[in-house]
């Protein structure tokens, strides 16, 4: 027997911790394979200065709340590891960890960087005879990693936004004569439009939902958006707009970006949406109001797609049955083999397939114009939305979890990190 890490890492999600639930229980169900179950407290920052959580004895009564609990339970994080070929410092550290606590099997769980974490790890445990089974688990709201059809987070963020979308069209048209003519939704997107286009499964035969939905993959033409703007306003009295933050124009540069980067050099972006009403207020003088869904788009447990959840507890389950099969440095992948009805499975894929690329939403998801949603793009939209599961509730509020976990006793010195480059391990 042996001990398995589990961390999370880049931006949460609805559905965060129900995959890390699932991860824990598969687990508990190879007793002869597992011993003890470790998180690292903020991703692979745990792992890094040994702050360890271990999970495996907590109740079953504990798991299900932390289930429908939002954000990341265990704490997340946005940290580069550089190449285990050059820099060794931090991957001797890792190994280090590793095998003080006896650690073999190793699961991370994120977007593409966080599946690029696993790579490297999975190489450096390679170079130098480390026995380590690797797994990715996918999840990011992007909904952009190749070699899955869709990924654990985005069918909740994409519920919460076409809700939004649907319900603040019923708001702008019961103003509009004398007040709001236009309302303009940004959603996240750097670059791509799976979050803004779905909001477009709102849009019904009474004229409700966004009437235009801007999204990276179509170059954004200023008077051709503003003669559209005009033209719905003229048809139906108001016009509702969602678009995703990293539009751009025809020269690939966005609308809107504050410069500033994250640690994997990805600029932060947002402001679309005022840039926008600014435009429009300039052009045709509408009153117009913006609203930016950022953090609340990912965090809305309340609202989750059942079909979401069903899909993170199925990555989550699959990732260990994998390392228990011994299959390494692979992801869980969600594969779609019907629409109508859905039907979908899980399959794994090499996580080099992931790595290093983006999935862009196709450009027949959307109508010639690029401003609406087709029906092909609501066939693969709409199953990933389907059923709720609503938390319980307490005093009118969602009752989520608030979990206190102790951290095991470190083994090892205090760690500083630093740039010294000398041999990862010896040979075990």
């Amino acid at each position: 027997m042996a001990n398995a890490f589990y961390g999370q890492s880049g931006g949460p999600a609805a559905v965060f911790n129900s995959t890390a639930v699932a991860v824990i229980e598969t687990a508990r169900e190879y007793p002869g394979i597992f011993d003890r179950v470790y998180v690292g407290r903020n991703g692979i920052l745990g792992a890094l200065h040994e702050n360890l959580i271990d999970i495996t004895d907590e109740s079953a009564e504990s798991l299900n709340a932390l289930a429908h609990t939002p954000g990341a339970a265990f704490g997340s994080c946005r940290h580069k590891l550089q190449n285990p070929n050059v820099e060794h410092d931090e991957y001797q550290r890792l190994i280090d960890v590793f095998q003080a606590h006896d650690i073999r099997f190793f699961f991370y769980n994120g977007g593409g960087d966080s599946q690029d974490t696993t790579r490297k790890i999975a190489h450096a445990a390679e170079l130098v005879g480390y026995d380590l089974t690797c797994i990715g688990i996918p999840k990011t709201i992007d909904n952009n990693l190749p070699a899955t059809d869709c990924c654990p987070g985005f069918g909740s963020a994409a519920k919460y936004v076409a809700v939004s979308a649907l319900e603040a069209s019923f708001d702008v048209a019961s103003m509009h004569q004398t007040s709001t003519k236009v309302f303009v939704m940004e959603v996240m997107g750097r670059q791509n439009g799976w979050i803004a286009a779905a909001s477009a499964l709102a849009c019904d035969e009474r004229g409700l939902g966004p009437d235009i939905v801007l999204v990276p993959e179509i170059a954004f033409e200023r008077e051709k958006f503003l003669e559209k703007v005009k033209q719905v306003v003229a048809k139906k009295g108001f016009c509702v707009v969602v678009t995703a933050e990293g539009i751009r124009d025809s020269d690939g540069n966005y609308l809107s970006v504050v410069e500033t980067q994250d640690a994997f050099g990805h600029g932060q972006l947002g402001g679309v949406a005022p840039r926008l009403v600014e435009d429009i207020k300039t052009a045709f003088n509408y009153k117009c109001h913006w609203s930016v869904c950022d953090y609340l788009q990912r965090a809305a447990r309340h609202i989750a797609s059942q079909t979401d959840i069903d899909q993170a507890r199925a990555v989550g389950k699959a990732a260990v049955e994998y390392a228990v099969k011994g299959l390494q440095s692979v992801m869980p992948a969600i594969v779609r083999t019907q629409s109508v009805p859905y039907q979908w499975h899980i399959e794994p894929v090499h996580i080099s397939q992931v790595v290093g690329g983006e999935k862009n939403m196709p450009r027949q998801y959307m109508s010639k114009d690029g401003f609406r949603l087709t029906q092909a793009g609501r066939d693969y939209f709409a199953p990933l939305i389907a059923g709720e599961a609503y938390p319980p509730y307490e005093a009118g509020l969602p009752h989520y979890s608030s979990h206190r976990f102790r951290l095991v006793e470190r083994k090892l010195p205090e760690y500083f990190g630093g740039t010294t480059q000398r041999r990862i391990a010896e040979p075990v």
